[in-house]
């Protein structure tokens, strides 16, 4: 009997080590990027490129919370995919926010940068969803990253359609419609989280599922 524990106590351990080292490379991967996107974003005038930016940031800070979270209490991980859904709800609000500024300024996207950055982003957010995709069944906590990199990948797809028909029309009209898409799509993924998440971080205690002993 105290074999079987020890044998499973050192599974989890070895799955624990193999989650934060998937964690550390993703939150590495997107602050990289958020870096680079905000920056071309904000100098290619694109609201869509920035909207990108931002939800690399937001999904760097998740990273890093849900890597404080693994090994800690279920309780502590449902708190930490709270806290997940709450920064993907303001992104898809600082978003929408970002799309009204942008449509009363008036200025025109550069459909060049936002190309190259989006395609650059698109192979940085497949990687993610790779790395990740092993641990979608697993604990909220991961799921939730894991939903993270699959929106991500949605963003760049539409940052590289909306830079086309950018170029296409003449018009930035295109890049303004895929940034309120992807605030709604933001939106949803993030509420999705939290109907989950608050139930279970509201319980006063919680104990392992059965398969975990």
């Amino acid at each position: 009997m105290a074999g079987c524990c020890e044998h499973d106590l050192c599974e989890t351990k070895t799955l624990e080590r193999q989650q934060r080292r998937v964690l550390w490379v993703t939150l590495s991967l997107n602050g990289a990027m958020f870096l680079a996107e905000f920056i071309a974003g904000w100098l290619a005038g694109s609201t869509a490129l920035m909207a990108d930016s931002l939800d690399m940031f937001a999904d760097a800070a998740v990273y890093g919370v849900s890597l404080y979270a693994v090994g800690h209490s279920l309780q502590l991980k449902a708190r930490a995919a709270v806290l997940n859904g709450s920064l993907q709800w303001l992104l898809g609000l600082l978003i929408l926010v970002e799309v009204g500024r942008r449509s009363w300024l008036g200025t025109a996207p550069e459909p060049v940068a936002m190309t190259v950055l989006g395609l650059l982003a698109l192979l940085v957010n497949t990687t993610c969803f790779l790395l990740l995709t092993r641990f979608r069944k697993g604990d909220i906590n991961l799921r939730a990253t894991w939903i993270c990199s699959r929106n991500d990948m949605i963003g760049n797809v539409g940052v590289v359609l909306a830079a086309g028909l950018v170029a296409w029309l003449n018009s930035p009209w295109p890049d303004r419609v895929v940034g309120f898409v992807m605030a709604v799509i933001i939106l949803r993924s993030a509420w999705r989280i939290l109907g989950e998440a608050v139930p279970l971080a509201r319980r006063p205690s919680l104990t392992p599922p059965a398969s975990a002993t």
